[in-house]
């Protein structure tokens, strides 16, 4: 517990204030957590079978690349040079006919380098789209991912008897993902009625809240089922106690996107 704790001060110290100076500082940081989070990914993935040393630095390539084109206009639809796409697909499925074996590199292969690639680069846009629109965005939806969180553990560790998803995550329960919700809900909303938008429909606040914060705890759970399919407690030890940067930005990644569906909304 001492390490845990250590781990997230340090973390808050570095993160505070990066986010808060935004601008190009907030960009490379986003950019850091970007590759270290496809790195996981691939390492996870390595831990079964290697991956062609080619493949591993186009989709460190590609996720930059994305990360820099993805642009949203004012009415929150995205923009993106069509041809990264194309790129993406030709050089992660071409290599498939090119090495034979499947010992090598197969059609499995190829779609996981590319579904993580496209997955983290998008997901980690989306923060720097929401810190250009304004710091509150994100501290509101960071507070959904946290409380949510910190609650389902305290809740769940006092009165947790019925196991939600036993199979991928043996310690979750209903009692604790309830708890989480409620509180998850209560407080990033009485913040966003407060220090987002004093003009917001409260209900429109509360039904989209209740909405992201069910969805990143969904987002913890597939988190937790791609650690389970590979055996792995953690998908890193970068944070001491706390693992890796997956493992802290399972729900949040979730919660991003599925909050451009009700930015226009609320």
């Amino acid at each position: 517990m001492k390490t845990r704790v250590i781990s997230a001060i340090i973390a808050l110290l570095i993160a505070i204030p990066i986010l808060i100076t935004g601008g190009l500082i907030f960009k490379i940081a986003i950019g850091v957590l970007t590759l270290l989070g496809l790195k996981e990914f691939i390492d996870i993935k390595e831990t079964k079978k290697p991956l062609p040393n080619f493949i591993k630095i186009i989709s460190y390539f590609f996720v930059i690349m994305i990360l820099l084109n993805l642009e949203v206009d004012d009415k929150f639809i995205v923009n993106m040079d069509f041809r990264l796409i194309t790129g993406l697909c030709l050089v992660t499925f071409l290599p498939v006919v090119l090495y034979h074996e499947r010992e090598k590199y197969s059609v499995n292969d190829a779609y996981y380098v590319l579904a993580s690639t496209l997955f983290l680069g998008v997901s980690m846009s989306f923060l720097d789209i929401y810190r250009s629109m304004g710091i509150e965005y994100i501290i509101y939806l960071f507070l959904i991912s946290i409380v949510t969180d910190s609650y389902a553990y305290f809740v769940g560790l006092l009165i947790g008897r019925h196991k939600l998803l036993e199979v991928v995550s043996p310690k979750k329960t209903w009692e604790g993902s309830i708890g989480g919700t409620i509180f998850g809900v209560f407080i990033p909303t009485m913040y966003y009625i407060n220090f987002v938008n004093t003009d917001a429909n409260v209900l429109n606040v509360i039904l989209v809240t209740t909405f992201l914060s069910i969805i990143g705890q969904f987002g913890d759970l597939f988190f937790s089922a791609i650690k389970r399919y590979y055996g792995k407690k953690d998908f890193s030890n970068i944070m001491p106690g706390h693992g890796g940067i997956l493992d802290r930005f399972d729900s949040i990644i979730f919660i991003m996107l599925a909050f451009s569906f009700f930015l226009t909304i609320i």
